[in-house]
């Protein structure tokens, strides 16, 4: 009557459709369930020194670096389809020409939930520069703590744990010598 092959055929057919469904379900669920960490991020010191920009020899610039403290518990974001999170702090400014800046200045990866209480004093892991070439005029910063988490399966989802809450200035440019 039917042959072997298409007995295997429909065989794979129906456990494919449903394990297909299964990672649908798991998407969806993990996707209600959301959680909205909470955390602290503090600016301890911004310094602005000038410099070269690597591109241009001749070309001065300001370059800032930035010392903050950051203090989070994003245990609640693990759950059983958490493969990561990945943990970054961005500036954001706008400057006088009207366009906004999102600037990372300091990422991380965590992987295990045991890692994912943070207790952070560091600076900026990146360089922090204005394309205008000064910091000069640009408005105060909002620092940030921002989150991103991975899944085993379905979308990404972002999120912020952690603001501060009042704007920091940059202050003016210290020269080397």
């Amino acid at each position: 009557m039917h042959t072997i092959y298409s007995r295997i055929n429909n065989t794979s057919a129906l456990l494919s459709t449903c394990l297909m469904c299964l990672v649908g379900a798991i998407a969806v669920s993990s996707y209600f369930m959301t959680t909205d960490p909470r955390g602290t991020i503090g600016v301890a010191s911004i310094q602005v020194f000038p410099g070269n920009a690597r591109r241009y020899v001749n070309k001065q610039q300001d370059f800032a670096f930035l010392h903050f403290n950051v203090s989070a518990d994003l245990t609640p974001l693990f759950n059983w389809n958490t493969k990561q999170l990945f943990l970054y702090v961005s500036a954001e400014y706008t400057n006088p020409q009207g366009i906004r800046n999102d600037v990372v200045i300091w990422d991380k990866i965590v992987r295990r939930k045991e890692d994912a209480n943070i207790t952070i004093t560091s600076r900026n892991k990146y360089t922090f520069r204005e394309l205008s070439s000064t910091f000069r005029n640009i408005p105060p910063a909002h620092y940030s703590l921002k989150y991103n988490v991975m899944p085993y399966v379905g979308i990404l989802t972002y999120g912020e744990a952690a603001r501060t809450k009042e704007p920091v200035s940059f202050p003016e440019s210290r020269d080397l010598s």
